[in-house]
């Protein structure tokens, strides 16, 4: 064998210049301790990822990429996984190194149909002339919940109704930017007059099978816009091996709805003893809230309440589970919703299997609308005559219309579900003073528009179907002569396309495609139409089968505007 070589020069002596950190970007050591902060003693769940995420847009008003990093650090998790599920929803805001953070006051302007109408873009024109960029930025918003006192914006947490310039003014320079809480019924009212009675005997003897039946016979159907029999849900699930979940869709972002933040901030306990009777009913071993963060004076009466639950001993501590959405209309699919919930993006899941069977972490999982659960504490309150002794051309019940538009005394209106358009028109006051009837959206966007001489329908569940559209959340907005309805249903697939979580192709193209075709000064009808069928066809969920409702109706009542 021969000797080594021995030469000089040869070898390296080690002592180059070697990588002092591992790749990847490095632990801030501040960043670490404010999260630390932050987070105290809270288990760092995966679930929990979004509450987190909140936590740190609360409090410095942006999500900053060392902020990401320490996160990542905390939950044993990627950065990557993080980044994506900040980015996907419009509440926070992420920045990157050497990025500059968004001033420390953002105003949200209400772009929906309703503030449209009421004249959002007039206002969000003159306050982005009048503010200083620096110091507030002012952005568009989806509806809001709120259309009833439109045009609307949000500054800071403070809602605005009925916004002016001067009005934004005068909340800055007071520093006015923090929520209002309207007045309510508290635990104590709740109890004293009678409340969680029904609930406390129906959990020391109660029948579920009873209770579903009561619920049955009311004819109670889901209040979010499916519209399935509410008591056929119980038996789907109790079917299903626990343990086992309840979720409350909360996120109501159907343009032109505001039924569920109506009755929350009046009587939130009716709603909650609705819940906790479904929860008992399925035997639910824990009860989640998910609540739109467009609502965050409903986010603070429920806190306080479900505290009162808690003191009270009607429910175990951490029984209730309120999770805070983050400005994502999809994750008004339950699926979504679950994917929320359990801290991820917000996209909807391939069916089956059904949520009623794999639903949070993949367990068996009962869905209600806050609605559908105000009524269930009701029907078992009063009986199943409060609703199937009401009726109507030939229907049984009552609806929560959202009405808002062209009227004169917008707002909830509780009639037989059988009522015309006309009796929603007549009880909210009837048309403005110099505006004649032209138009109407029954159900939000999903459901289109309809001509004002289709003013014999019935608003109700599957009376709208043979004629193209549905009544969904029953958000009714009217249309004067003095509106486009072709503009109106470019407001609708402009909400659609910024909305679409761009999960499947059909709805994140369909919807962006549509617009431009939307925008031209003649409609392609053909194309759109074909595009339509596409749409409906192929795209997963709800939200890209119903996206085309808006122009196939257009062009169908209104061919002369397109």
């Amino acid at each position: 064998m021969a000797p080594l070589d021995n030469t000089s020069g040869v070898w390296k002596s080690g002592r180059g210049k070697g990588r002092k950190t591992p790749k990847g970007r490095q632990l801030d050591d501040q960043a670490h301790s404010e999260i630390l902060d932050l987070l105290g003693e809270r288990p760092r769940d995966r679930d929990l990822l979004i509450e987190f995420l909140h936590l740190v847009q609360d409090k410095f008003g942006h999500i900053s990429a060392a902020h990401i990093r320490a996160l990542a650090e905390e939950m044993r998790t990627g950065q990557a996984e993080i980044y994506e599920v900040a980015s996907f929803y419009a509440h926070f805001d992420v920045v990157k190194e050497g990025e500059t953070p968004p001033p420390a006051l953002t105003i949200r302007v209400c772009d929906s149909l309703s503030c449209e109408l009421a004249g959002a873009e007039q206002l969000k024109k003159a306050l982005e002339e009048g503010v200083n960029p620096a110091k507030v930025r002012v952005l568009r918003a989806p509806c809001m919940g709120r259309c009833d006192t439109a045009p609307v914006l949000e500054i800071g947490h403070n809602h605005i109704d009925n916004a002016t310039v001067e009005k934004v003014e005068a909340a800055i320079t007071a520093d006015d930017t923090h929520v209002h809480v309207p007045p309510y019924e508290t635990y104590r009212e709740y109890a004293i007059a009678g409340g969680y009675e029904v609930l406390k005997n129906l959990r020391a003897h109660g029948d579920w099978e009873a209770v579903q039946e009561t619920v049955l016979s009311a004819g109670l159907r889901g209040l979010g816009g499916a519209g399935f029999p509410s008591g056929k849900k119980w038996g789907f699930v109790r079917a299903n091996e626990g343990p086992r979940y309840l979720a409350v869709n909360g996120d109501e972002g159907e343009p032109g709805t505001f039924k569920d933040r109506y009755y929350l901030e009046r009587t939130p306990h009716l709603f909650l003893e609705g819940m906790l009777i479904a929860a008992w009913a399925v035997e639910a071993e824990k009860a989640f809230i998910y609540m739109r963060d467009e609502y965050p004076a409903v986010l603070e009466i429920l806190r306080r309440e479900i505290r009162a639950l808690e003191e009270a001993g009607i429910v175990e501590a951490g029984y209730i589970d309120l999770r805070r959405g983050a400005g994502a209309y999809i994750c008004g699919e339950e699926s979504a919703m679950i994917e929320s919930i359990e801290g991820k993006r917000g996209e909807p899941r391939h069916r089956p299997p059904f949520v009623a069977q794999v639903g949070i972490f993949g367990r068996p999982t009962l869905v209600h609308n806050v609605e559908t659960l105000y009524w269930i504490a009701k029907i078992n309150r009063e009986g199943p005559e409060c609703l199937n002794t009401v009726e109507k051309n030939g229907r049984k019940g009552l609806r929560s219309y959202s009405v808002s538009g062209r009227v004169k005394n917008p707002g909830v209106h509780l009639l037989p579900a059988g009522s015309t358009i006309l009796d929603v028109i007549e009880a909210a006051g009837g048309m403005l003073n110099g505006h004649s009837f032209k138009a109407y959206q029954p159900g939000g966007p999903s459901s289109g528009l309809l001509p004002a001489h289709m003013n014999d329908i019935p608003l109700d569940f599957d009376t709208l179907q043979p004629h193209g559209s549905f009544i969904g959340s029953a958000a009714v907005v009217v249309l004067s002569d003095q509106d486009s309805a072709r503009d109106a249903a470019l407001n609708m697939l402009r909400f659609f396309e910024d909305e679409s979580c761009g999960q499947c192709t059909p709805c994140r193209v369909g919807c962006e495609k549509a617009v431009k075709l939307m925008q031209a000064e003649k409609w392609d009808q053909s194309l759109l139409e074909e595009l339509s069928q596409t749409m409906v066809d192929a795209s997963i969920c709800g939200l890209g089968q119903a996206a085309p409702n808006p122009i196939r109706l257009t062009m169908k009542h209104f061919p002369e505007e397109v």
